[in-house]
């Protein structure tokens, strides 16, 4: 009885609710871009409220050169200006973009992608996630998670099932190791791929997006394994890049070579 009332949920969930991303993958999206939108500049102005803000200009301009660099792949020349672009102050090795045109760089992450190139395809990747509409995704998976586990504990009760909570329990566990995880690591390694073909057409090099990873390894000893972790190792992703180069190298040959300074 339970796995009927979640199949009915989810094949009613399925049909109305379905898309694809550019990597060709079929996307759960319950929500509106202009849901999104407006999620993601709230969001963004309660961070500029909390996070202490970079005022160096010299370090603004450039995250800003290069953001503007990735963005002017994905946008109109007018649509530009309307992306904020802020630099906060932090040792946390980070950054970030939401629905709403917003990217923020923690300087921490500067230590780590030492070139422009190498911060290219950060800024890349973190535009892949607005693109491939992640955002929507994870919370649509959730919202999807939560309604089944409701269904499943009323069926469970309708049933007098013994030890339901022991039931729900390893549900739960099922549910976020065997759903919501591994779909993490499908959209970082998406936002990977997406983002080397945004900074190769930017006229940054793709291939210090794999250098920026052995960086990034460096960084991230006592990592969890990949299994419980939601995103990819640093290996794993450095393979995925590697796989990809000939499919952006072309591009990155034909684009006006980027002149960003660090």
């Amino acid at each position: 009885m339970m796995k009927k009332y979640l199949s009915v949920i989810a094949a009613c969930v399925l049909v109305s609710a379905c898309s694809t991303s550019s990597t060709g993958r079929q996307q759960l999206t319950l929500f509106s871009s202009g849901e999104l939108n407006k999620m993601g500049v709230s969001s963004f102005e309660q961070l500029k409220e909390k996070e202490k803000i970079n005022r160096d200009k010299r370090t603004n301009e450039y995250v800003k050169c290069i953001s503007t660099d990735i963005v002017k792949q994905i946008s109109s020349t007018s649509d530009i200006k309307n992306w904020e672009v802020v630099v906060f102050e932090s040792e946390q090795v980070n950054a970030f973009a939401l629905p709403g045109k917003k990217i923020g760089v923690y300087t921490g992450i500067l230590k780590v992608a030492e070139t422009p190139d190498q911060l290219a395809a950060i800024i890349g990747h973190e535009v892949g996630h607005v693109l491939e509409r992640h955002s929507n995704e994870r919370m649509s998976s959730g919202q999807l998670a939560q309604i089944g586990m409701q269904v499943a504990d009323a069926a469970l009760a309708s049933q007098n099932v013994q030890y339901r909570n022991a039931w729900m329990a390893g549900l739960g566990l099922g549910v976020q190791y065997g759903v919501l995880m591994p779909y993490g690591r499908t959209h970082e390694s998406e936002a990977d791929i997406v983002g080397q073909k945004l900074m190769a057409k930017a006229g940054y090099n793709p291939e210090a997006a794999i250098q920026l990873w052995r960086n990034m390894a460096k960084v991230s000893k006592g990592a969890p394994p990949e299994f419980l972790s939601t995103h990819p190792s640093s290996q794993t992703r450095i393979k995925q890049l590697t796989n990809n180069l000939p499919n952006v190298q072309g591009s990155y040959r034909n684009a006006n070579k980027a002149t960003c300074k660090k």
